[in-house]
Protein backbone atom coordinates (compact mmCIF):
# COMPACT_ATOMS: atom_id res chain seq x y z
CA UNK A 1 0.00 0.00 0.00
CA UNK A 2 2.56 2.28 1.04
CA UNK A 3 4.44 1.59 -2.55
CA UNK A 4 0.81 2.83 -4.08
CA UNK A 5 0.33 5.50 -2.40
CA UNK A 6 4.02 7.08 -3.06
CA UNK A 7 3.37 6.06 -6.82
CA UNK A 8 0.02 7.91 -6.67
CA UNK A 9 1.26 11.21 -4.71
CA UNK A 10 4.73 11.06 -7.71
CA UNK A 11 1.98 11.33 -10.43
CA UNK A 12 -0.05 14.10 -8.99
CA UNK A 13 2.79 16.03 -8.19
CA UNK A 14 4.16 15.68 -12.08
CA UNK A 15 1.19 16.95 -12.98
CA UNK A 16 0.94 19.92 -11.12
CA UNK A 17 5.08 20.75 -12.31
CA UNK A 18 3.37 20.01 -15.71
CA UNK A 19 0.41 22.06 -15.25
CA UNK A 20 2.30 24.88 -14.29
CA UNK A 21 5.05 24.79 -16.90
CA UNK A 22 2.24 24.75 -19.35
CA UNK A 23 0.90 27.90 -18.22
CA UNK A 24 1.19 31.15 -20.00
CA UNK A 25 2.76 34.17 -18.51
CA UNK A 26 0.83 37.01 -17.65
CA UNK A 27 1.12 39.57 -20.36
CA UNK A 28 2.28 43.12 -18.54
CA UNK A 29 3.17 46.42 -19.30
CA UNK A 30 6.83 47.34 -20.54
CA UNK A 31 8.69 49.28 -18.62
CA UNK A 32 9.80 50.88 -22.06
CA UNK A 33 7.08 51.25 -24.23
CA UNK A 34 6.49 49.26 -27.53
CA UNK A 35 6.27 52.25 -30.59
CA UNK A 36 6.52 52.19 -33.88
CA UNK A 37 6.23 55.00 -36.66
CA UNK A 38 5.46 54.75 -39.78
CA UNK A 39 5.72 57.07 -43.32
CA UNK A 40 5.81 56.89 -46.84
CA UNK A 41 7.75 58.24 -49.62
CA UNK A 42 6.29 57.76 -52.82
CA UNK A 43 4.65 55.00 -52.74
CA UNK A 44 7.52 53.26 -50.20
CA UNK A 45 6.95 52.65 -47.23
CA UNK A 46 9.24 53.19 -43.86
CA UNK A 47 8.08 51.45 -40.57
CA UNK A 48 9.79 51.32 -37.19
CA UNK A 49 9.25 49.46 -34.47
CA UNK A 50 11.53 49.97 -31.10
CA UNK A 51 10.96 50.01 -27.51
CA UNK A 52 11.07 53.54 -25.74
CA UNK A 53 13.17 53.73 -22.38
CA UNK A 54 13.40 56.85 -19.98
CA UNK A 55 15.86 58.40 -18.66
CA UNK A 56 14.37 58.38 -15.06
CA UNK A 57 17.25 60.01 -13.58
CA UNK A 58 20.39 58.40 -15.08
CA UNK A 59 23.01 59.70 -17.15
CA UNK A 60 22.77 57.89 -20.47
CA UNK A 61 25.54 58.89 -23.06
CA UNK A 62 28.81 57.84 -22.14
CA UNK A 63 26.85 55.83 -18.85
CA UNK A 64 24.03 53.78 -18.94
CA UNK A 65 24.80 53.55 -23.06
CA UNK A 66 28.52 53.12 -22.99
CA UNK A 67 30.75 54.99 -26.04
CA UNK A 68 32.06 53.21 -28.93
CA UNK A 69 30.03 50.06 -27.90
CA UNK A 70 27.06 48.90 -30.02
CA UNK A 71 23.58 49.66 -28.81
CA UNK A 72 20.25 48.37 -29.62
CA UNK A 73 18.88 51.75 -30.56
CA UNK A 74 16.16 51.48 -28.05
CA UNK A 75 15.15 49.16 -25.51
CA UNK A 76 14.52 45.17 -25.25
CA UNK A 77 14.19 43.43 -28.60
CA UNK A 78 16.21 44.82 -32.12
CA UNK A 79 15.00 47.86 -32.79
CA UNK A 80 13.46 47.25 -36.26
CA UNK A 81 13.03 49.48 -39.47
CA UNK A 82 11.57 48.44 -42.89
CA UNK A 83 11.46 49.64 -46.48
CA UNK A 84 9.34 47.96 -49.21
CA UNK A 85 11.49 49.03 -51.75
CA UNK A 86 14.98 50.18 -52.29
CA UNK A 87 16.62 52.95 -50.53
CA UNK A 88 19.32 55.12 -50.23
CA UNK A 89 20.70 55.97 -46.46
CA UNK A 90 22.73 59.15 -46.51
CA UNK A 91 23.32 58.45 -50.09
CA UNK A 92 24.06 54.79 -49.62
CA UNK A 93 22.09 52.14 -51.44
CA UNK A 94 20.39 49.80 -49.12
CA UNK A 95 17.87 47.07 -50.65
CA UNK A 96 14.22 46.33 -49.68
CA UNK A 97 13.65 44.50 -46.45
CA UNK A 98 13.91 44.43 -42.53
CA UNK A 99 16.81 45.44 -41.01
CA UNK A 100 17.61 45.25 -36.91
CA UNK A 101 18.72 49.01 -36.32
CA UNK A 102 22.03 49.50 -34.06
CA UNK A 103 24.20 52.42 -33.24
CA UNK A 104 27.40 52.90 -31.99
CA UNK A 105 27.66 56.35 -29.80
CA UNK A 106 30.88 58.34 -29.42
CA UNK A 107 32.14 61.51 -28.08
CA UNK A 108 31.57 62.70 -31.62
CA UNK A 109 30.57 60.89 -35.28
CA UNK A 110 28.34 57.87 -34.52
CA UNK A 111 28.18 55.07 -36.48
CA UNK A 112 24.30 53.91 -37.63
CA UNK A 113 24.42 50.44 -38.52
CA UNK A 114 21.30 48.11 -40.60
CA UNK A 115 22.06 44.44 -39.67
CA UNK A 116 20.42 41.64 -41.79
CA UNK A 117 19.42 40.47 -38.39
CA UNK A 118 16.12 42.20 -36.82
CA UNK A 119 15.41 39.03 -34.85
CA UNK A 120 17.50 39.20 -31.84
CA UNK A 121 16.85 40.91 -28.48
CA UNK A 122 18.81 44.01 -28.49
CA UNK A 123 22.65 44.23 -29.39
CA UNK A 124 23.58 41.36 -27.24
CA UNK A 125 24.11 38.79 -29.89
CA UNK A 126 25.19 41.36 -32.97
CA UNK A 127 27.48 40.01 -35.57
CA UNK A 128 29.76 42.28 -37.60
CA UNK A 129 29.53 39.71 -40.56
CA UNK A 130 25.29 40.63 -40.64
CA UNK A 131 25.85 44.36 -41.43
CA UNK A 132 24.26 45.08 -44.35
CA UNK A 133 25.61 48.89 -44.12
CA UNK A 134 26.54 51.24 -41.58
CA UNK A 135 26.51 55.45 -41.90
CA UNK A 136 28.38 58.03 -39.92
CA UNK A 137 26.00 60.69 -38.32
CA UNK A 138 26.92 63.80 -36.47
CA UNK A 139 24.63 63.90 -32.83
CA UNK A 140 23.09 67.76 -32.44
CA UNK A 141 22.59 68.77 -29.05
CA UNK A 142 18.30 69.22 -28.43
CA UNK A 143 16.12 70.29 -25.51
CA UNK A 144 16.25 67.60 -22.97
CA UNK A 145 13.54 64.52 -23.56
CA UNK A 146 12.53 62.20 -20.71
CA UNK A 147 11.71 59.36 -23.28
CA UNK A 148 13.66 57.65 -26.71
CA UNK A 149 11.72 58.54 -29.62
CA UNK A 150 12.26 58.10 -33.17
CA UNK A 151 10.55 61.06 -35.94
CA UNK A 152 10.40 61.58 -39.28
CA UNK A 153 10.92 65.03 -40.51
CA UNK A 154 11.98 67.45 -43.31
CA UNK A 155 9.96 65.42 -46.05
CA UNK A 156 10.25 65.92 -49.61
CA UNK A 157 8.76 64.04 -52.50
CA UNK A 158 11.78 61.62 -52.72
CA UNK A 159 13.37 62.19 -49.00
CA UNK A 160 13.10 62.35 -45.33
CA UNK A 161 14.94 62.41 -42.52
CA UNK A 162 14.60 60.00 -39.85
CA UNK A 163 15.29 61.48 -36.38
CA UNK A 164 16.26 59.19 -33.02
CA UNK A 165 16.04 61.55 -29.75
CA UNK A 166 16.60 61.08 -26.56
CA UNK A 167 17.92 63.36 -23.19
CA UNK A 168 19.64 65.87 -24.81
CA UNK A 169 21.23 64.41 -28.15
CA UNK A 170 19.52 63.55 -31.53
CA UNK A 171 20.94 61.88 -34.64
CA UNK A 172 19.86 61.73 -38.31
CA UNK A 173 20.14 59.28 -41.32
CA UNK A 174 18.02 60.45 -44.87
CA UNK A 175 16.17 58.31 -46.64
CA UNK A 176 16.04 58.49 -50.21
CA UNK A 177 13.74 57.20 -52.78
CA UNK A 178 13.87 56.94 -56.50
CA UNK A 179 10.16 57.67 -56.96
CA UNK A 180 10.12 57.64 -60.10
CA UNK A 181 11.62 54.09 -60.61
CA UNK A 182 9.59 52.98 -57.74
CA UNK A 183 6.24 54.55 -59.29
CA UNK A 184 6.76 52.83 -63.07
CA UNK A 185 7.75 49.35 -61.44
CA UNK A 186 4.50 49.55 -59.86
CA UNK A 187 2.47 50.94 -62.71
CA UNK A 188 3.57 48.20 -64.90
CA UNK A 189 2.09 45.38 -61.97
CA UNK A 190 -0.89 47.96 -61.88
CA UNK A 191 -1.48 47.38 -65.77
CA UNK A 192 -1.13 43.88 -65.61
CA UNK A 193 -4.18 43.94 -63.28
CA UNK A 194 -7.69 45.48 -63.30
CA UNK A 195 -6.39 48.47 -64.52
CA UNK A 196 -5.42 47.16 -67.25
CA UNK A 197 -9.07 46.60 -68.44
CA UNK A 198 -9.90 49.93 -69.83
CA UNK A 199 -8.49 53.02 -71.34
CA UNK A 200 -8.21 55.05 -68.33
CA UNK A 201 -5.19 53.21 -66.40
CA UNK A 202 -3.16 53.83 -69.38
CA UNK A 203 -3.87 57.37 -70.25
CA UNK A 204 -3.11 57.56 -66.20
CA UNK A 205 0.29 55.85 -66.71
CA UNK A 206 1.31 58.24 -70.05
CA UNK A 207 -0.18 61.48 -67.58
CA UNK A 208 2.14 60.17 -65.08
CA UNK A 209 5.50 60.60 -67.40
CA UNK A 210 4.60 63.67 -68.65
CA UNK A 211 3.75 65.19 -65.35
CA UNK A 212 7.00 64.11 -63.72
CA UNK A 213 8.83 64.26 -67.46
CA UNK A 214 10.21 60.78 -67.83
CA UNK A 215 10.04 57.46 -69.68
CA UNK A 216 8.62 58.66 -72.56
CA UNK A 217 9.02 56.00 -74.95
CA UNK A 218 6.80 53.71 -73.04
CA UNK A 219 4.40 56.37 -71.78
CA UNK A 220 3.56 56.72 -75.54
CA UNK A 221 3.31 53.07 -76.07
CA UNK A 222 0.47 53.28 -72.95
CA UNK A 223 -1.21 56.74 -74.47
CA UNK A 224 -1.79 54.36 -78.03
CA UNK A 225 -3.18 51.76 -76.09
CA UNK A 226 -5.49 54.02 -74.60
CA UNK A 227 -6.84 55.94 -77.65
CA UNK A 228 -7.25 52.04 -79.43
CA UNK A 229 -9.05 51.08 -76.48
CA UNK A 230 -11.49 54.14 -76.36
CA UNK A 231 -10.14 57.70 -78.40
CA UNK A 232 -11.23 60.87 -76.32
CA UNK A 233 -10.14 64.02 -75.66
CA UNK A 234 -7.94 62.91 -72.64
CA UNK A 235 -5.87 60.38 -74.04
CA UNK A 236 -5.35 62.05 -77.48
CA UNK A 237 -4.08 65.23 -75.64
CA UNK A 238 -1.85 62.95 -73.61
CA UNK A 239 -0.36 61.43 -76.82
CA UNK A 240 0.09 64.67 -78.43
CA UNK A 241 2.35 66.18 -75.39
CA UNK A 242 3.82 62.92 -75.17
CA UNK A 243 4.86 63.12 -79.34
CA UNK A 244 6.39 66.59 -79.09
CA UNK A 245 8.55 65.74 -75.55
CA UNK A 246 9.90 62.85 -78.08
CA UNK A 247 10.74 65.69 -80.52
CA UNK A 248 8.14 64.50 -83.09
CA UNK A 249 6.47 67.64 -84.22
CA UNK A 250 4.66 67.16 -87.50
CA UNK A 251 2.81 64.16 -85.71
CA UNK A 252 2.39 66.30 -82.36
CA UNK A 253 0.72 69.04 -84.85
CA UNK A 254 -1.38 66.36 -86.51
CA UNK A 255 -2.74 65.31 -83.22
CA UNK A 256 -3.75 68.23 -81.82
CA UNK A 257 -5.80 69.53 -84.43
CA UNK A 258 -8.05 66.08 -83.51
CA UNK A 259 -7.58 67.58 -79.99
CA UNK A 260 -9.94 70.31 -80.84
CA UNK A 261 -12.77 68.28 -81.91
CA UNK A 262 -12.29 66.34 -79.24
CA UNK A 263 -12.29 68.89 -77.05
CA UNK A 264 -16.28 70.08 -78.29
CA UNK A 265 -17.12 66.41 -76.35
CA UNK A 266 -15.06 67.71 -73.33
CA UNK A 267 -16.85 68.76 -69.87
CA UNK A 268 -15.32 72.19 -68.49
CA UNK A 269 -12.51 70.62 -66.21
CA UNK A 270 -11.05 68.60 -69.24
CA UNK A 271 -11.57 71.19 -71.59
CA UNK A 272 -10.14 73.80 -69.23
CA UNK A 273 -7.00 71.39 -67.77
CA UNK A 274 -6.15 71.52 -71.58
CA UNK A 275 -6.00 74.99 -71.79
CA UNK A 276 -3.53 75.04 -69.16
CA UNK A 277 -1.58 72.73 -70.48
CA UNK A 278 -1.03 74.36 -73.70
CA UNK A 279 -0.25 78.01 -71.63
CA UNK A 280 2.31 75.91 -69.61
CA UNK A 281 3.94 74.91 -73.12
CA UNK A 282 3.67 78.71 -74.37
CA UNK A 283 1.05 78.25 -77.05
CA UNK A 284 -1.36 80.89 -75.66
CA UNK A 285 -2.47 81.31 -79.05
CA UNK A 286 -4.35 77.81 -79.07
CA UNK A 287 -5.19 78.31 -75.48
CA UNK A 288 -7.16 80.76 -75.52
CA UNK A 289 -9.50 79.07 -78.46
CA UNK A 290 -10.01 76.02 -76.23
CA UNK A 291 -10.93 78.82 -73.13
CA UNK A 292 -13.75 80.77 -76.28
CA UNK A 293 -15.01 77.02 -76.36
CA UNK A 294 -15.35 76.30 -72.95
CA UNK A 295 -16.57 80.02 -72.10
CA UNK A 296 -18.98 79.39 -75.08
CA UNK A 297 -20.06 75.43 -73.30
CA UNK A 298 -20.12 76.58 -70.05
CA UNK A 299 -21.69 80.47 -69.90
CA UNK A 300 -22.96 80.07 -66.33
CA UNK A 301 -19.34 79.23 -64.78
CA UNK A 302 -17.16 81.78 -63.19
CA UNK A 303 -14.27 79.70 -63.74
CA UNK A 304 -14.48 79.50 -67.23
CA UNK A 305 -14.59 83.37 -67.97
CA UNK A 306 -11.68 83.34 -65.00
CA UNK A 307 -9.07 80.95 -67.08
CA UNK A 308 -10.33 83.09 -70.30
CA UNK A 309 -8.87 85.90 -68.65
CA UNK A 310 -5.80 84.76 -67.42
CA UNK A 311 -5.02 83.62 -70.63
CA UNK A 312 -5.64 87.22 -72.14
CA UNK A 313 -3.72 88.03 -69.46
CA UNK A 314 -0.56 85.83 -70.62
CA UNK A 315 -0.90 86.99 -74.10
CA UNK A 316 -0.52 90.52 -73.10
CA UNK A 317 -3.89 91.51 -74.28
CA UNK A 318 -4.97 93.94 -70.44
CA UNK A 319 -8.21 95.05 -71.89
CA UNK A 320 -9.43 91.72 -73.02
CA UNK A 321 -7.77 90.21 -69.74
CA UNK A 322 -10.09 93.09 -67.49
CA UNK A 323 -13.05 91.89 -69.51
CA UNK A 324 -13.14 88.48 -68.49
CA UNK A 325 -12.44 88.93 -65.14
CA UNK A 326 -15.15 91.56 -64.74
CA UNK A 327 -17.67 88.52 -66.20
CA UNK A 328 -15.82 85.97 -63.88
CA UNK A 329 -16.58 88.30 -60.74
CA UNK A 330 -19.69 88.46 -61.46
CA UNK A 331 -20.37 85.32 -61.32
CA UNK A 332 -17.55 83.68 -58.83
CA UNK A 333 -18.92 82.14 -55.18
CA UNK A 334 -18.18 84.58 -51.83
CA UNK A 335 -14.78 82.26 -51.46
CA UNK A 336 -13.10 83.53 -54.93
CA UNK A 337 -13.93 86.82 -55.11
CA UNK A 338 -11.36 88.61 -53.20
CA UNK A 339 -8.88 87.24 -55.50
CA UNK A 340 -10.27 88.56 -58.29
CA UNK A 341 -10.99 91.86 -57.14
CA UNK A 342 -7.20 92.19 -56.53
CA UNK A 343 -6.11 90.51 -59.84
CA UNK A 344 -8.45 93.27 -61.46
CA UNK A 345 -7.12 95.87 -59.61
CA UNK A 346 -3.09 94.81 -59.78
CA UNK A 347 -4.12 95.16 -63.74
CA UNK A 348 -5.67 98.26 -63.68
CA UNK A 349 -2.64 100.03 -61.89
CA UNK A 350 -0.45 98.13 -64.61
Amino acid sequence: MKAKYIAVISCLLLLIATASIAQPPLVLPDASQLSEVQQRIGLTDIDIVYHSPYVNGRKIWGALVPYNAVWRAGANENTTISFTDDVTINGSALPAGTYGLHMIPADGEWTIIFSHNHTSWGSFFYNKDEDALRVKATPQVRDFQEWLDYTVTDRKPASAKVTMSWEKLKVSFTVGVDVNAVTLRHIREQLRNQPGFGWHGYEEAAHYCIVNKCNYDEALAWADRSVKMEENYTNVAARAQLLRLLGKNKEATKERSRIMTLVENANETQANQFGYELMAENDIKTAIEVFKLNVKKHADSWNAYDSMAEAYNNAGDKKQSLTYYRMALSKAPADQKQRIKSTIATLQKA
